[in-house]
């Protein structure tokens, strides 16, 4: 996105505080300005703050990348039996990583957030209530998941590391502590301890991938094996726990105990939540990053109050249609997993490929129509076009196009695992359309959500209002006056002035006084698609996430590409299908309150 040189954000320059909060990571920006004050010079321009800004931020990045790669290496080495890195080294990382962390949060809010002019502005756009309000939501699904995994783990801790029972714990912790730290300061630009925070805060975006990688390890093996290897279970489960053993026996480790059994599948059950939320927690993070140092220019900086109003100026065709898509889906949600689960003939398998299938044609078809639909009225929209640096978009756009290309990875396998293989069957042929439609369905919606993002909020309330105000001058106006005053010549209506004359001035007053403002017909239908898309993405969401996947369950990719090839691309790709939902749902959302 091009900007003007002059509304480039830069770090400001203060004095140092009392309390060590000086900006002592820019002496030679400090002292290019002080040299530039006595050769009566003008302060240095804002291009040559950016290169600070820049070159601070280079440290941070190569330390978040080295942590990233470290932690990547280490969970997908303690995946594998063969490989001699245990789950428990994972744990370890992890929970040193979240400790530190921790700290560096109670520092942040005592210490640099404290110090006199530390935050000089606020993001507006960053943070959003609806955005802060999921992350509550998901931190408080993963607190009762770490309660689980407590459980879980303390009902056989005397042959367990003891790193597996502290993990949950410090995680819990780091899930409270995150959440207020988000919660509280994921508006703030900071201006102290710059290098400090930029550090700290990449610390924290590593940390969260981290956890979200091993949380997409732990659970997309899980799945794997439980589709793949059903008739396995004691092994595999003996494989689970032989990496963490200490002294005593497998058999001493099995998990006998109905109230070990609820554990054990309620936070596998609870994985999704905690999913979102470490990749929620990263991307409000990695937008605090950008806005370090950053200064707030209030002349191009609109702060827009928009209201959620879910039931205010709508059809309800939108909300009705989502809800029922939403049930519908639920519906074939149980169905399938009760006939592929619990039945083993291959017709009952086949019937709920089929209503999968079919249901997700459906609906990947009307959304896309839906789609298409709303970037032609954005064709019609006379509003302008939002060109100001925002970081908070421009993350909503790059996390949009990342992560539709994981379910575009799938989808193309699928095309070619289709054609190439024989004989060609029903279930084949809707698979194939399903898999076009998901590509179709990922590239219109990105179109229309990415263009709702760059679109003004609408000022036509504001400008009525101002014109309704500033009409007459007047605050108060009596509609059974007889004459009306004109701030221009202080006087009265003419009284030459013919009656009908006066009578439609009056009217035309009293009108526009009186009646509320219609709402712009492209508004609402924009409204109805969004609230429509947005009910759609939740099932899609839903579907994958808690254990609908008929990459494992449809025979024709895992024969294609083999036991080894086709699980490693399902596993690798579909987490950042599962996420694209989740943040299109976000996305529509601030789609919709800005129409």
């Amino acid at each position: 996105m091009s900007e003007e040189p002059g509304r480039k954000d830069s770090e400001l320059r203060h004095p140092p505080c009392s309390m060590g909060c000086g900006h002592k990571d820019d002496k030679a920006s400090l002292a290019s300005s002080q040299i530039a004050s006595f050769s009566h010079q003008p302060p240095s321009t804002p291009a040559s703050k950016e290169v600070w800004k820049k070159g601070g931020r280079m440290f941070s990045i190569l330390l978040a990348v080295h942590l990233a790669l470290l932690a990547c290496t280490l969970v997908s080495s303690g995946a594998f039996e063969k490989i001699a890195v245990h789950d428990y080294d994972v744990f370890f990382l992890l929970t040193v990583m979240m400790l530190i962390v921790i700290i560096w949060i109670i520092f942040y809010l005592a210490g640099t957030s404290r110090c006199p002019g530390a935050i000089l502005g606020k993001d507006s756009h960053a943070g959003p209530i609806w955005l802060r309000g999921g992350l509550i939501l998901f931190a408080i699904f993963s607190l009762v998941m770490d309660v689980f995994k407590i459980g879980y783990y303390s009902s056989f801790y005397s042959c367990l590391s003891a790193i597996k029972i502290i993990y949950p714990i410090v995680q819990a912790i780091f899930v409270i502590v995150q959440t207020y730290f988000l919660w509280v300061s994921a508006k703030d630009c900071i201006h102290v301890h710059l290098n400090v925070t930029r550090c700290g805060l990449m610390l924290t975006l590593t940390t969260n991938l981290a956890v979200w990688m091993s949380a997409v390890t732990d659970e997309s093996v899980h799945k794997a094996h439980s589709k793949l290897k059903k008739n396995m279970t004691e092994e595999i489960f003996r494989w689970l726990l032989k990496v963490g053993m200490r002294s005593s026996s497998v058999e001493e480790c099995n998990c006998n105990s109905q109230i070990c059994q609820i554990f054990k599948n309620g936070y596998f059950w609870l994985y999704p939540f905690n999913i979102e939320y470490s990749l929620f927690a990263s991307a409000m993070v990695y937008v605090m990053w950008k806005n370090v140092g950053r200064f707030i220019d209030h002349h191009s900086h609109h702060i827009q109050r928009l209201k959620f109003r879910l039931f205010r100026r709508t059809f309800f065709v939108g909300i009705m249609l989502g809800l029922i898509i939403l049930v519908s889906g639920l519906g074939v949600l149980i169905l399938y997993e009760v006939q592929v689960n619990s039945s083993t003939e291959s017709s009952k398998k086949s019937q709920a490929l089929t209503m999968y299938y079919i249901f997700n044609i459906v609906c990947l078809s009307l959304m896309s129509l839906v789609c298409i639909g709303g970037s032609v009225i954005y064709r019609f929209d006379k509003r302008d076009m939002d060109r100001h640096k925002n970081p908070t978009r421009t993350l909503d756009v790059a996390l949009l196009m990342g992560a539709a290309l994981g379910q575009y990875a799938i989808s193309y396998y699928s095309i070619v695992a289709i054609v190439a293989s024989t004989p060609r069957d029903t279930i084949s042929a809707l698979n194939l359309t399903y898999a076009l439609l998901m590509i179709a369905q990922h590239t219109f919606q990105n179109v229309f959500i990415i263009e709702g993002l760059h679109r003004q909020p609408p000022k036509e309330d504001c400008k009525h209002e101002a014109h309704q105000k500033d009409l007459y001058g007047l605050t108060f106006v009596n509609i059974n006056a007889v004459s009306l005053r004109v701030p221009d010549t202080g006087g009265t209506l003419a009284t030459g002035t013919a009656p009908g004359t006066e009578a439609t001035q009056a009217s035309d007053l009293v009108r526009s006084l009186t009646y509320p403002k219609k709402m712009n017909w492209r508004r609402k239908f924009l409204r109805e698609i969004s609230m429509f898309l947005l009910l759609s993405n939740i099932i899609l969401w839903i579907m994958p996430a808690f254990g609908a996947r008929p990459q494992f369950d449809n025979d024709t990719e895992l024969n294609f590409y083999g036991d080894s090839m086709w699980p490693a691309i399902v596993d690798i790709c579909l987490p950042f299908g599962i996420f694209y939902r989740m943040h299109a749902v976000a996305s529509l959302l601030e789609v919709y309150i800005m129409s």
